[in-house]
């Protein structure tokens, strides 16, 4: 395996890693919201995706992709803001249109507690969501918001 695949593929899987923490961030944050305040799922889902952007960018930024530090910390989180934006355009119609009809095959196939459907049925629509835009992510913001690390290894080398 040549060097800069071996480099592309150690930066994936640190960023699944970061993502993985990012995940763990936006359901708990999702289920504290929606469960415990009885937030509806597209606001709680809002807000925990926020929150996990935050300590995504920082994590990525610092861990992932250390070498991208030459553009200004403002204009990169910019950038990895606008793409996750983006991510939240696709997320958003995923938690409004797929929840209702997981909600009803929970209930009706499972015969689950009104309670313990709402839980599986917000759940695994979060997880859809979450695994549709973390890959969108992952492109955009390699080939996007953290290029600079291209233009770093030509200086270095």
């Amino acid at each position: 395996m040549n060097e800069k695949v071996k480099k592309e593929r150690n930066r994936f899987i640190k960023f699944a890693l970061v993502g993985t923490l990012g995940a763990a961030i936006d359901f708990g944050v999702m289920n504290l919201l929606s469960h415990l305040l009885d937030m509806p799922l597209v606001y709680a889902g809002t807000i925990s995706i926020v929150c996990a952007v935050i300590s995504n960018f920082i994590l990525n930024r610092f861990w992932t992709y250390p070498e991208s530090r030459s553009r200004p910390l403002v204009n990169q989180l910019g950038m990895f803001f606008v793409v996750n934006l983006a991510g939240l355009a696709i997320r958003i119609p995923i938690l409004h249109y797929v929840e209702p009809p997981m909600l009803e095959f929970f209930e009706n196939m499972f015969h689950a507690s009104p309670t313990t459907a709402e839980f599986y049925a917000k759940n695994l629509t979060l997880a859809l969501a979450v695994g549709i835009v973390m890959l969108w992510n992952f492109f955009v913001n390699r080939y996007w918001t953290y290029n600079d690390i291209d233009s770093h290894k030509e200086v270095q080398a």
